[in-house]
């Protein structure tokens, strides 16, 4: 029983450099995949993103909604379709998207968090003109309806936010300047406010193990990597498919002032503390700079 909690008290010494290091900074968690609906998962999630706050570090979660978004469609008779990963969003269905994201996915993880004790605040990209967005057309020209490019993030809400000691949950819903609303794809809102915010770390819960040199390797992972690297595997089609457009986010919150990217595997209890708080990590961390850095 002695050296049980011996140990334990081993791992909270061996985090002291990094609570020390990170507190005060500013964590955007990109919140999707099974941990969003394994509640084993869920709680597991919710509890690091409490302890984060709990040792004095800010955190901002994005979340996403999308099978939650399909099962609702389904149950109303609406089919579902996607385009290289996007949802083709018409108005019932934008209409739709945001009731299930601002409304049962947001309340509920505002709502767990403050069961943990922590004040938590439910916004979408709509309030304080957070996210202002314009149609997005893909590369091959094709309408999508109403889904969004974010233009412009304003950050004032999420640090009144955070001044007043709320973690802010934000929907990835936007607005244009003539009030109409876009369904933004969760990992570019990430991305987009985690840059205009130059936050410290930007995390992605996934369900994969990180970013691989083989997708059906789990050994292959890459823990540490730069920009240029990961541009060059992109170009040498070592990443590829659904992973890509992934990267492309991670890049984008690189070029716009966030520290380091992590890819994690969400399906993995407590991988949030123990990407941030430990040596090793357990995904990929993409940095900006050289590798020793």
């Amino acid at each position: 029983m002695y050296e049980k909690e011996q140990a334990k008290a081993e791992v909270l010494v061996g985090a002291i450099p990094y609570i020390r290091k990170f507190r005060n900074e500013t964590v955007v968690i990109k919140y999707g995949g099974s941990a969003m609906v394994d509640s084993q998962l869920k709680k597991s999630v919710i509890r690091d993103i409490a302890m984060l706050k709990y040792l004095g570090i800010n955190p901002i979660v994005v979340h996403g909604g999308g099978k939650e978004i399909s099962a609702l469609l389904a149950r109303m008779g609406k089919e579902s379709v996607f385009v290289d990963g996007l949802r083709v969003t018409d108005s019932e269905t934008a209409s739709v998207a945001e009731m299930v994201l601002s409304g049962s996915i947001g309340k509920s993880l505002v709502e767990n968090l403050e069961s943990m004790g922590i004040k938590a605040c439910g916004i979408n990209g709509k309030d304080g003109h957070t996210m202002m967005a314009k149609k997005l057309v893909d590369e091959k020209g094709r309408d999508l309806g109403f889904v969004g490019e974010i233009e412009k993030v304003d950050v004032s809400l999420i640090k009144t936010l955070i001044d007043a000691d709320y973690v802010p949950v934000i929907s990835p819903v936007g607005v244009d300047s003539y009030s109409q609303t876009y369904n933004i794809n969760a990992d570019y809102a990430a991305s987009a406010i985690a840059g205009a915010l130059h936050a410290e770390k930007l995390v992605f819960l996934t369900d994969v193990e990180g970013i691989l040199k083989d997708k059906n390797a789990p050994s292959s992972i890459i823990s540490r990597m730069n920009a240029d690297e990961a541009k060059r595997l992109v170009h040498e089609g070592v990443i590829k498919g659904g992973m890509i457009p992934k990267v492309e986010c991670c890049l984008d919150a690189l070029e716009k002032g966030v520290q380091t990217v992590h890819v994690l595997d969400g399906r993995l209890p407590h991988s949030i503390l123990l990407e941030i708080f430990t040596a090793e990590g357990i995904g990929t961390m993409m940095l900006s700079g050289g590798l020793h850095e």
